[in-house]
């Protein structure tokens, strides 16, 4: 043998010495109902990611920027101190239990909009002793000071019959549905998180796709050919279904060099949802 193509032959067998062997990932995916019998997750697909799909979300997150609700109030053609109170109540749905509940005696008057509402849902209730103005708009020119001391005076019993009444705001919403961003917020809303879902999947099967495959009936699944390294097992945000269970997995696993790594996928490694009860 020449001195050259040994050489060559030496560096490419301490060459393939050196390489890492790759591993492989036997799994089988189960959910548990409330019958209380597993039951196999058939025909899914499983993707093995280089990083969590919940890291990746965050990372979409970061690269995607949702519609920020300040901006959105910013450019909204209502009062400047309806604009004040959406920030800092972090609301623009001017409608329902939870926005009546937000309503403080104060919000009532010092919102124009919230103001109008409520003088327009009292002055339509005849079961109570709503006060009412002693002045007139004539009198704004005839005397102006006298006008301007009943506004005051109008505005206070108001005020005291709110702090008394607080029950009162109950239905002011139904006045400020013309003023109400509401709707418009849940679709701008819907559609940049719709955009935000898109652009994590993409991620997840580009950038950190290292392999996939479907489950069978028995609902196992094997990756082969997986470098050495750390890993997701992940049904990214699909949800399995098992009778009324609905699970998903993001489960971390690590594959060493020429070895098969097994994981059992269940009910108590799936993904815990924010709603869900111990």
């Amino acid at each position: 043998m020449c001195v050259t193509c040994f050489v060559l032959s030496a560096m490419l067998t301490m060459g393939l010495q050196a390489s890492p062997q790759t591993g492989a990932v036997e799994f089988v995916a189960k959910a548990t109902p409330s019958s209380g019998t597993d039951e196999p997750i058939r025909g899914m697909t499983f993707y093995l990611l280089s990083k969590s799909f919940d890291e990746i979300g965050k990372e979409a997150a970061v690269t995607y920027s949702l519609v920020q609700m300040d901006a959105f109030v910013d450019k909204l053609e209502v009062s400047k101190e309806l604009k004040s109170w959406m920030k800092k109540h972090h609301c623009v749905n001017l409608a329902g239990e939870d926005f009546i509940k937000k309503l403080k005696p104060d919000d009532v008057m010092d919102v124009p909009e919230f103001y109008k509402a409520y003088i327009e849902r009292m002055s339509g209730d005849q079961s109570v002793a709503f006060p009412q103005p002693k002045y007139t708009p004539a009198e704004k020119k005839k005397n102006p000071a006298k006008y301007d001391q009943q506004v005051k005076q109008y505005h206070n019993a108001i005020r005291a019959f709110l702090v008394l009444n607080p029950k009162s705001t109950d239905g002011i919403d139904l006045a400020l549905e013309d003023v109400n961003p509401g709707h418009q917020w849940d679709t701008i809303n819907s559609n940049s998180m719709s955009e935000l879902h898109r652009h994590t999947i993409e991620l997840a099967e580009s950038k950190y796709l290292v392999a996939r495959t479907d489950t069978d009936l028995q609902g196992q699944g094997s990756l082969r050919g997986i470098a050495p390294g750390t890993y997701w097992l992940s049904t990214l945000d699909i949800v399995a279904q098992a009778g009324d269970a609905r699970q998903r997995w993001d489960v971390r696993i690590i594959v060493p060099p020429g070895k098969t790594s097994y994981v059992t996928l269940s009910n108590i490694n799936a993904v815990q949802s924010p709603h869900s009860t111990p």
